[in-house]
């Protein structure tokens, strides 16, 4: 996602643990930018859960909810007396895992996790030229 991952872990920390529709709610009205973000992520999270696990949408818990660094891309500004310097626009991976609480004494079953789309692949770099 283009959110740098920092800012995306400080919202990811609020809804670790918490049950799905509470954690909806907190994300709907954090004031962060990258609460839209993650409120996308766990609610393909939570339909994935229903949809394809069959489990039911109210007994589902936020399980695992981490954010891991994507490709960087590397952009220049220009400054003063012909210098440039380097601009990097960070990307992350962001994963939350939910699973069933427990359900008739036992502990539910955990839907597969769901990742934020993966940023697109870095552009293939070539190889210097030797000097002759």
């Amino acid at each position: 996602m283009g959110i740098s991952p920092t800012k995306a872990r400080r919202v990811v920390d609020l809804v670790r643990g918490l049950p799905a529709k509470e954690a909806l709610t907190v994300l709907k009205f954090a004031p962060q930018a990258a609460s839209e973000t993650v409120y996308k992520v766990l609610a393909s999270a939570v339909a994935n859960a229903e949809n394809n696990e069959r489990l039911d949408p109210d007994s589902l818990l936020v399980r695992a909810a981490y954010v891991d660094e994507g490709p960087t891309l590397k952009r220049f500004r220009p400054r003063a007396q012909g210098r440039a310097y380097r601009i990097r626009k960070r990307t992350c991976h962001i994963t939350i895992e939910v699973e069933s609480v427990l359900v008739g004494g036992r502990r539910g079953r955990t839907a597969a996790p769901a990742k934020a789309a993966p940023a697109r692949p870095r552009p293939r770099r070539r190889r210097p030229r030797p000097h002759r």
